[in-house]
């Protein structure tokens, strides 16, 4: 499916240009990574992301702009600050070709159209949450309430339709499709947040730990005016599948080795006891949901309308 979809990406252009454009696209990617390590090293601590100029975390020196060529001063540097040689974060260059990466994908699914610029900008916001909520667990305001702002214009410039034809047949029959669309948006980020948050009200009532953080409800509510309601049920049902895989995994994995440090102390009941208390307990901690509402999100922007139309044929006779 991904394939068909990138082999016929090019129709509208010969494939020198193509892969011109797309080596552009990625370049561009790389670029827009390096801003985004600033943005996750920077807003969780509250700090600006204009100023000071880059520096080397460890011993404060100011980072030249010939070692701040995206994954190539990493390589150059050999991983290390070239004024201390304190040892440079791997996210770094993880960072910048992952955005790299996903802007050519993005660009080789989607084509060189309007919508472009703003799927970029939409790619590049969920790259920026997921990194800081992996090291830091949370999704700042500063960055979702911005991105919602984003969704709704971008939706009023660029209308997505898809899921609104219960709206342009109804009640606002007639209306422009601008204004379809950005009540669409709105629809999307009110299904998103509020099935996130039942979500979380639904745990906690049953484990009696929170959740689902705000965090994770003001971004679904971007992501979902974004998307449109039925690309975000689709997210939300990628991050719930591949976050229970890796939560169970990981749980297990850990009552395992918890239960083998006391294996020769224990008989061979009480060991099995144990593991199942360890697992109970594995599966109300905490893990940071954003990651996976990241990649379910990204996915649906790419190949969330091939995922539905496959569904949807299953059930057409």
């Amino acid at each position: 499916m991904l394939l068909a979809q990138i082999s016929s990406a090019p129709d509208n252009y010969n494939a020198a240009t193509f892969w011109f454009v797309l080596a552009a696209v990625a370049f561009v990617g790389a670029c827009i990574g390096s801003f985004l390590n600033v943005v996750i090293h920077r807003v969780p601590r509250e700090e600006s992301i204009v100023f000071p100029n880059s520096r080397c975390p460890s011993c404060g020196a100011a980072i030249r702009p010939y070692d701040n060529i995206p994954v190539i001063s990493y390589l150059i540097l050999r991983g290390r600050c070239r004024a201390c040689r304190a040892p440079i974060a791997a996210r770094y260059p993880a960072v910048e070709a992952l955005t790299a990466f996903l802007f050519a994908l993005t660009f080789a699914l989607t084509g060189l159209n309007l919508a472009l610029p703003f799927n970029l900008v939409f790619v590049a916001v969920i790259v920026a949450l997921v990194f800081i909520d992996a090291e830091h667990m949370i999704l700042p305001d500063a960055i979702n309430y911005p991105a919602l702002a984003f969704a709704l214009i971008a939706r009023a410039l660029v209308p997505n339709l898809y899921g609104v034809g219960f709206l342009r047949d109804g009640a606002l029959a007639g209306w422009p499709a601008w204004g379809l669309s950005l009540v669409g948006a709105l629809v999307g980020a009110v299904v998103g947040a509020g099935f996130l948050w039942l979500m979380g009200w639904i745990w906690q009532r049953l484990f009696g730990v929170e959740g689902m953080g705000l965090g994770d409800v003001k971004m679904m509510a971007m992501v979902g005016a974004y998307l449109g309601w039925p690309l975000t049920i689709l997210t939300i049902f990628i991050a719930v599948l591949t976050a229970s895989i890796v939560g169970v995994a990981q749980t297990i994995r850990r009552a395992w080795h918890d239960t083998r440090r006391w294996k020769l102390r224990l008989s061979s009941g009480a060991r099995a006891a144990l593991f199942r208390r360890r697992t109970r307990r594995g599966l109300k901690s905490s893990l940071p949901f954003g990651i996976f509402l990241g990649i379910g999100s990204i996915i649906s922007l790419l190949v969330g309308l091939s995922i539905i139309s496959w569904y949807l044929s299953k059930f057409t006779y």
